[in-house]
């Protein structure tokens, strides 16, 4: 059982977002909380680069669920791949997108730009943090892409590869400060934040 300060005592935690793997992310914590995605366009706004687009777009998750939840501490968070950091690597979401996505990445570095928002709705304070991840993968063959796309269906993952799962293979090296980032959800900048709203998880 988590334990919340006075002044947070009455605080709800929401999870702003309908991705099974943040959910499961959170659900590490051991803090009880609601999930309510928030349905916004995802498309980038003219000239806006890869890492300002997860910062807009986590920031905007969290306050569009705000007016449902007025007392609530509100997780907003999203995750944006790129290559030269010009170019996004959305999800694939068909095994013709994800082909040619790992085909781009075959031996190449790519940069996973992973944010959190924590939105207080009562006091209306937001807290964020972004956590890059670094990301080389190994040289992929037109085989192995389709054997593992056919393993694993990866279809809803950006970069279209579960790094949790059999997509550790494709890869030679991951460098971040947080390994839940790469995953969608970076835990220790969002404990920090929790922490300073009151939220503590022991």
């Amino acid at each position: 059982m988590s334990k919340i300060m006075p002044f947070s005592s009455q605080l709800g935690l929401v999870l702003a977002s309908g991705s099974s793997y943040r959910r499961s992310l959170l659900e590490r914590l051991g803090l009880e909380f609601e999930v309510c995605p928030a349905d916004l366009d995802e498309t980038p706004l003219p000239g806006e680069v890869p890492h300002v687009v997860a910062q807009r777009l986590a920031r905007d998750k969290a306050r569009a669920i705000a007016p449902r939840f007025p007392n609530h501490l509100i997780i907003g968070s999203d995750q944006v791949a790129t290559l030269d950091d010009i170019t996004i690597l959305g999800k694939p979401l068909t095994h013709a997108n994800a082909v040619e996505q790992l085909g781009q990445l075959s031996g190449q570095r790519a940069f996973f730009y992973t944010a959190v928002c924590l939105f207080n709705s009562r006091t209306k304070m937001l807290r964020e943090a972004m956590v890059p991840t670094v990301v080389e993968f190994r040289p992929l063959s037109r085989k192995t892409i389709d054997a593992y796309l056919h393993r694993e269906r990866p279809y809803d993952c950006t970069g279209s590869a579960k790094i949790e799962g059999l997509g550790i293979t494709l890869v030679r090296k991951v460098m971040s400060d947080d390994p839940s980032a790469l995953i969608g959800l970076p835990l220790i900048a969002l404990q920090d934040m929790l922490s300073v709203e009151g939220l503590y998880v022991f």
